[in-house]
């Protein structure tokens, strides 16, 4: 068996550095980077770098930004030897297809546990045909526990996907080395938070919702969570589009309120709205409703998903587009990637609110088994919410509720960080 004649790699540190490798881990020769790939794999930045098994090679595995690379490592040879430029050639895989990742192990029956650490499996999802997929496996073998476990852990991370709004709402960019700077510099903002309940039970906590297409558009793309972050997300707005149906409900907020003494008195706590506090009402059919305490930048949204609001301002952005032809809906999703203004339509309405009150009236706005069997992103009698990224089911009412500057968290705000 191949994990015979395997020993202990060295570790990989993150930034691209690694430890003191043998000999044999020679660096491979600059000259031999010739290939398009090659050239863009040597502008990329790289994450990880290491030494592991594949197949029954040893090899110089990159981990970069947008793919994983490797090449087997072998003896130094002279230049322009073509037998060595074959054996030696450049494999890599791109990290939009990698769909899962897991601790490889050897498990004998006595074991009922964890049995020897192997290395590293990756799940990876490759183009069969036109439009059939088929899922393929690659094992990255070393026995070391604390090389795979930094590997491991990079790679859940980047499977997470992209919707860490906070962080980008934080730090301007979502970036390891740029969240570090912060803490080491004391840089401490004071965050808004929500707080999401119905029928008097909290549910969680968060910093921003869609009900409606946002909603839907996760419900269905965690049915998919084979495929890699990226696709299943592709996927998953096609499909929802496609089949694009409004929400009957009935929306209730209650208005910003700018006073100093009533921001005051929030930011302390108050449990409860002021008695004289203005509730609104407005109902009818919503292709989608998005309430948010914070900017939500993120990669499809540059400017944010409610780029008007703050991080620390008492105040949530509640964003309603009403009911109107998929092709006007699709120009306003096209809004959030360029600098125009996504909210120019007719159809989409913008409050700045303290407090939102989402009541789904009845069962007639889509989730209705019996109009169409084939909807996948409703469960029965629930009605799905995206919150921060994550699914939340619920079959009534949900109120949201800021509480201003509740949590403290290392990063700066955006006025700071955009050039003057």
């Amino acid at each position: 068996m191949p994990w015979r004649r395997r020993r202990n790699r060295v570790s990989a540190l993150e930034g691209g550095r690694e430890e003191e490798a043998p000999p044999e881990a020679a660096a491979v020769p600059s000259a031999l980077l010739t290939s398009p790939q090659q050239t863009e794999a040597a502008a990329e930045r790289i994450l990880l770098r290491g030494i592991f098994e594949i197949g029954r090679d040893s090899c110089d595995v990159v981990l970069g930004e947008r793919a994983l690379r490797w090449r087997p490592i072998q003896p130094e040879r002279p230049a322009g030897d073509s037998k060595y430029d074959l054996l030696s050639k450049e494999e890599f895989i791109e990290l939009k297809d990698i769909f899962s990742v897991k601790l490889k192990r050897r498990c004998s029956v006595k074991q009922q546990r964890s049995g020897t650490l192997l290395g590293i499996t990756l799940f990876i999802c490759l183009k069969k045909e036109q439009n059939k997929l088929k899922n393929s496996t690659l094992d990255l073998i070393n026995l070391s526990e604390d090389h795979c476990d930094i590997w491991f852990r990079q790679f859940k991370k980047i499977l997470a996907g992209s919707t860490n709004v906070l962080a980008h709402s934080l730090h301007g960019v979502p970036h390891v080395i740029t969240a570090t700077l912060h803490i080491i510099m004391g840089h401490v903002q004071l965050v808004d938070v929500c707080t999401f309940s119905t029928a008097g039970k909290l549910l969680r906590f968060g910093f921003s919702a869609m009900f409606g297409f946002g909603g839907r558009t996760l419900a269905l793309a965690e049915k998919y969570r084979w495929m890699s972050p990226n696709q299943r997300r592709d996927f998953a707005v096609v499909k929802v589009l496609a089949n694009l149906k409004a929400e009957d409900c009935e929306i209730s907020f209650l208005p910003f309120n700018s006073s100093d003494d009533v921001q005051e008195r929030r930011a302390q706590g108050s449990p409860k709205s002021d008695c004289n506090d203005q509730w609104q009402m407005i109902q009818g059919q919503f292709l989608n409703v998005s309430i948010m305490a914070i900017p939500c930048l993120c990669s499809v949204a540059p400017r944010g998903l409610a780029p008007n609001t703050r991080l620390n301002n008492g105040s949530m952005a509640l964003i309603i587009a009403r009911n109107t032809s998929r092709p006007e809906f699709i120009k306003h999703l096209k809004r959030y990637a360029s600098v125009k203004n996504q909210f120019s339509f007719p159809f989409v309405e913008t409050y700045t609110v303290e407090e939102v009150k989402v009541h789904p009236r009845n069962n007639t706005g889509g989730y209705n088994p019996e109009e169409e069997v084939e909807d996948e992103t409703a469960s029965e009698n629930c009605f799905p919410w995206n919150v921060d990224g994550d699914l939340m089911e619920v079959a009534s009412e949900v109120h949201i509720r800021l509480h201003p500057r509740l949590i403290s968290l290392y990063g700066g705000s955006m006025e700071e960080m955009i050039p003057k």
